[in-house]
Order: structure tokens, then C-alpha cells, then sequence
């Protein structure tokens, strides 16, 4: 059983990865993408998106990080694979699954699951061109507009030679609208020859338990329900060892709310960022709790870092009795 961290652009960055594998419950995380076009990428590019190459590929709490790109020319992707295991890489994955438009106008993420052949060339240039030890997995979605190449660019992923395959369940025009197509991932789990991971609306523990039925996956990779909750992958670690969760209570989700912040201002004291993060993040809590939408609230039309700070510390206390 294996709990993968998603990589999310814009939203899971080294902060938030070391915030979610220090509450505990996983096995491994991904960067953001970084975006292979002509340039080759120097050092400190790959440390601005992946700075557990510096910590031997770990976060700070000692859960490994896999290196992600995004790209169509399988040349160049090749040679910057190989800068980046210069630098300390450990493992690459390939995006074949980002939705935004800006990304797949430039032949990027989603938009290359029209082209099987395309796929295959650039997972078989990768893999041939990486030294045998470095691992090559990839990430894809079940198609652009619908599922009708989907076991077909899963064939060409595993043909290539990826070791493994994440799949998100639904395609680039489903976006992230309810439902994802859990059954799609066991078809496709069917028809390959390397270990799949399952991917795509696991918001709860019975989200955790439903989709490894239906898709017969024990490997699943948790995106927006691990924001959202950020004590998600603990919840679910824990009732796979002993048939029984404890969700945390917002007291403790108020401690970490803090240190989030802490750790923004850490990494960029300018105001913006972790102002800017620490709102987008509890946009997204406050599905879940409505103490989260009280917090917004009360932050959301403040802008500098101290005055915020102040704020945080007084609702910490509040929820700690």
C-alpha cells in the first residue's frame, strides 16, 4: 500500500509537501512540474521547484520526492532528465495529464494524450537515454476530449519503459467536475504490465476505500482532499494499520495552519507570498470546516505578514481552549 502527494502547480510546492508529509501518512510526494522547452535547465531551476535534490531527494520530514517534467520534445526532455540526476535526482516522472490551456497550447501535459506515438517516443528517449537505476514513472489523464485512446497512451506509457503510471480519472475536458472514472483505472490497470496508481477524487477515507475497489489499485496518489484535509493521509495510514482513524480536531489543524505560515515566510519574507498562500489554502479548507471559513474571514482583507501573524496566534489560541 503506497499514499502518493500529487503534484499540483501552484498549490503543493516544497512548502506545502513539507507541511503534508510532516502531519504524517506518506510514502512519497512529487514536485510541480518544471517545464522543459528549448533552454536546458540550470541548478538552481531545479532546486526553485524540487528543493529536496539538496536533502538527498527527501522532504524535510525524510519522505522521497520525485522529480516531475512537462514537455513534448523528447530530445531536450532527455537531456535536462540527465542534468537534473546531475544535480541529485533520484526519479522522474512525466506529465501527461496538466489541463491548463496555456500548457497544452504548447504541447504540454493533456493535450499529447491525442498522440500515443508521440508518447511513447518521448517515455522510450527518456528511458533509454537515463542511467538504469534512476526510476521513470509518468502521469496521465484518460484522454483530451474522450477516454477512446486511453488504454492505448497507457500501453504506449508502459511500452516506452515507465516503471509506473499514475491515472488521473477523467479526462482534460472533465477538468475536475465530479465524477472521476474509477473504473476506467482498473481497465487500464488490466491492460499494462507496470504497477498503476489510482488518482482522482479521494476526499474522505471511504473516497480512500471505494476507489482501491473499484479500481483494484493499492497504490493512490491524493491531490485536493490532502489540502483540503490535511490530516487525510495520516487518517488513511492509520486505518490500514489498525482498522481504525482518528480525525484531527481543528485545534491541532490551527497548529498547523500556523506553522504553514511560518514556514511561507521562511522560504519568502516579502508579504505576498504567504499572505497569498495562506489564503488560497484555507479557500480550499473551508469545504471542509467552517471554522476554516471563519479564519478567511478574518484574514481576507488584511495584506501584511505581521498583521496576519497576530491573527493566526489569537485563533490558534481560541481553538486550544
Amino acid at each position: 500500500m503506497q499514499l502518493i502527494l500529487a503534484p499540483m502547480q501552484g498549490l503543493v510546492d516544497d512548502v506545502m509537501r513539507d507541511l503534508l508529509t510532516h502531519i504524517g501518512g506518506f510514502d512519497e510526494c512529487v514536485s510541480e512540474f518544471v517545464r522543459i522547452t528549448h533552454t536546458v535547465h540550470s541548478r538552481p531551476t531545479w532546486l526553485k521547484y524540487a528543493p529536496e535534490i539538496a536533502n538527498r531527494n527527501l522532504t524535510p520530514a525524510g519522505v522521497p520526492c520525485t522529480v516531475q517534467l512537462l514537455g513534448s520534445d523528447a530530445a531536450n526532455m532527455a537531456v535536462n532528465a540527465l542534468e537534473a540526476v546531475r544535480f541529485g535526482a533520484g526519479k522522474i516522472d512525466l506529465n501527461f495529464g496538466c489541463p491548463a490551456p496555456t500548457v497544452n497550447k504548447h504541447k504540454g501535459g493533456a493535450v499529447l494524450l491525442k498522440e500515443p506515438e508521440l508518447i511513447h517516443h518521448i517515455v522510450r528517449t527518456l528511458r533509454d537515454s537515463l542511467p538504469a537505476h534512476i526510476p521513470l514513472t509518468a502521469k496521465m489523464r484518460l484522454g483530451f476530449e474522450d477516454k477512446t485512446l486511453a488504454l492505448e497512451c497507457a500501453q504506449a506509457i508502459a511500452e516506452g519503459g515507465a516503471c509506473g503510471l499514475t491515472v488521473h480519472a477523467r479526462t482534460k475536458v472533465e477538468g475536475y467536475e465530479p465524477p472521476a472514472h474509477w473504473e476506467w483505472v482498473r481497465k487500464i490497470r488490466d491492460a499494462v504490465n507496470v504497477p498503476v496508481t489510482a488518482n482522482g477524487d479521494v476526499f474522505t477515507l471511504q473516497d480512500y476505500l471505494d476507489i482501491k475497489t473499484v479500481s483494484g489499485c493499492n497504490s493512490v496518489m491524493l491531490g485536493r482532499g490532502a489540502v483540503m484535509r490535511p490530516d487525510l493521509a495520516r487518517q488513511i495510514k492509520q486505518y490500514e494499520q489498525s482498522g481504525s482513524a482518528r480525525e484531527a480536531d481543528f485545534a491541532e489543524i490551527a497548529g498547523w495552519i500556523n506553522l504553514f505560515f511560518d514556514l511561507c515566510t521562511a522560504k519568502e519574507a516579502n508579504n505576498k507570498y504567504p499572505v497569498a498562500r495562506l489564503k488560497q489554502w484555507l479557500g480550499m479548507m473551508k469545504r471542509a470546516y467552517p471554522q476554516a471559513e471563519d479564519l478567511f474571514a478574518r484574514i481576507r482583507t488584511l495584506k501584511e505578514a505581521a498583521e496576519v501573524k497576530q491573527v493566526l496566534e489569537s485563533f490558534e489560541r481560541e481553538q486550544k481552549g
